[in-house]
């Protein structure tokens, strides 16, 4: 099975959508055992427009922290625009509004992927989205 960017992209928006720690741990392991990728999620929260750096830089952080990504230039920046992507297609609906949810972060050789799902709070009347980004990077 040839492993691209849909796998990865599927990775990173499944590792997003997990409920607990737990759920994260077995699914990270399976997706390394089964398909050779690495991915990791973080937990996120706040009002959008000061979040929005905090996201990108949790991403990022997590990546590194979790060897999903190396200690270079290329890979983070991959990492942190594919964030800003992810991000950028949820902004019309979070805009003033508190967002919190899960970053899941993929990646198979020059595949990376970054998944975020918001939970957008208005009162009692949340919504939902996912924003989701890739970038290659060799």
């Amino acid at each position: 099975m040839e492993i691209g960017s849909k796998l990865v992209a599927t990775a990173a928006v499944k590792m997003a959508l997990t409920l607990s720690r737990q759920e994260e741990g077995l699914l990270k392991k399976s997706l390394l055992e089964e398909l050779s990728i690495k991915a990791v999620a973080v937990d996120y929260g706040g009002e959008f427009i000061t979040s929005a750096a905090k996201i990108v830089e949790r991403a990022v952080v997590a990546a590194k922290r979790e060897g999903v990504i190396k200690d270079s230039h290329a890979d983070e920046g991959a990492v942190a625009g594919a964030a800003r992507e992810a991000l950028a297609q949820i902004m019309p609906k979070a805009l003033g509004l508190n967002v919190g949810g899960k970053i899941g972060i993929a990646r198979h050789g020059d595949h990376i992927s970054v998944a975020i799902f918001f939970g957008i709070g208005l009162l009692h009347l949340d919504e939902v989205a996912i924003g989701l980004g890739h970038r290659a990077v060799p």
